[in-house]
């Protein structure tokens, strides 16, 4: 039996799920064999999941999305394979108070944390974008990393995407070189281009506190800086705008597509190669996966779907398990999964559901244990 799931979000992470799931398994069949590769797709959650398959935890102070600074985790392989996730440096779970900064939030800290993988041997990283608190086209990201946007002064531009209205002039030349040696793969399950109507702003921009006005700031602010990475680096930045990824996590998969010359995967097949999750396959008999919400958005390349997918290839069947189930057995049934426990069939109340996410999942595997295995 193969646990393959995502966290729960607020209430479990991956580890804790593949526990629970094991603990209710094994109540309904005791000499049950057990294997778990927690899983995760690129956004937050994915450290942990490199930390759980072995990577070693370094730990780096950079500046969070409005300046302060926060302490950031990343993974790191004996190979040179570094796992680094900017929600840890720039995300919204580091905004003071919880008060959100459209216009000026900024990913610099994550670009002091991918050079701190650099500085302890990274020579492939692995970034996982999403869950950030900015859409500052990256320029933060890469200004940590060497790059210079300056101003018609000769000044260099304020923080944020909303300041790149200002923006004159863009240098990458400064680039650490080490970028140029090192491996870089973009994992996003974002596929939305920079700017436009399905651009970072438009899209995301209200989950992270932009009014309309911001949203119509920050649009034409990532679309004067893409005019102007294009006169810097040549017709590939206005390329890049247009690209799947270019969007994610408020523009810092463009950033990273122009600046680092990263190559762009759906972040579920990067992470299952990073974390072994083939040669675990390959011991398999029964799949299960699953994550806090099954829904529309888990078809569009998340975790479960992801892991799914690579099990029916394998010929094996695939039971999830989740919070809430929010998809009908038809699209279940499309995406390779056989069926689904929620824990909101358990217990109705939502509230009570996230605080005892842990013992109503073990009811929920003891279910499965015996629909599928007694």
């Amino acid at each position: 039996m193969l646990i393959a799931a995502d966290k729960f979000k607020g209430s479990l992470t991956a580890v804790e799920v593949a526990e629970h799931v094991t603990a209710g398994l094994r109540r309904v069949v005791p000499d049950l064999d057990v294997a778990a590769v927690p899983v995760a797709d690129g956004g937050d959650g994915t450290v942990a999941a490199a930390l759980a398959a072995g990577f070693t935890r370094h730990e780096a102070r950079v500046t969070g999305p409005t300046g302060v600074p926060v302490t950031a985790t990343f993974a790191l392989r004996d190979d040179g394979t570094a796992v680094v996730e900017m929600a840890e440096a720039s995300g919204l779970q580091h905004l003071p108070g919880g008060v959100f900064a459209p216009l000026t939030a900024t990913t610099y800290g994550t670009g002091e944390l991918l050079l701190a993988a650099l500085d302890a041997g990274a020579t492939t990283i692995v970034f996982g974008v999403g869950g950030s608190a900015t859409t500052d086209g990256g320029a933060g990201m890469l200004a940590a990393l060497g790059a210079r946007f300056l101003d018609a002064d000769g000044a260099p531009v304020a923080p944020g995407g909303g300041p790149l209205r200002d923006l004159a002039t863009a240098d990458l030349s400064g680039l650490d070189p080490r970028l140029a040696k090192t491996e870089i793969v973009l994992a996003s399950d974002v596929d939305n281009p920079l700017t436009g109507p399905k651009g970072a702003p438009a899209v995301y921009g209200p989950q992270k506190g932009a009014s309309a006005d911001d949203v119509a700031t920050l649009d034409a602010a990532l679309a004067h800086y893409a005019e102007v990475l294009a006169r810097a680096v040549g017709p590939k930045a206005a390329e890049h705008a247009l690209a799947p990824g270019a969007g994610a996590a408020g523009g810092i998969g463009y950033g990273a597509l122009v600046g680092l010359d990263a190559a762009f995967r759906p972040g579920i097949e990067v992470m299952l190669d990073v974390l072994g999750f083939a040669p675990a396959l390959a011991r398999a008999t029964f799949v299960i996966t699953g994550e806090g919400s099954l829904d529309e958005q888990t078809l569009h390349g998340k975790a479960p779907a992801g892991v799914a997918a690579a099990a029916r290839a394998a010929g094996l069947d695939v039971v999830a398990v989740c919070g809430r189930l929010q998809l009908p057995q038809e699209a279940l049934s499309r995406a390779g999964i056989r069926r689904a426990y929620a824990l909101t069939d358990l217990e109705s109340d939502p509230a009570r559901c996230m605080a005892e996410a842990g013992p109503l999942l073990e009811r929920a595997a003891q279910d499965l244990a015996r629909d599928f295995l007694v």
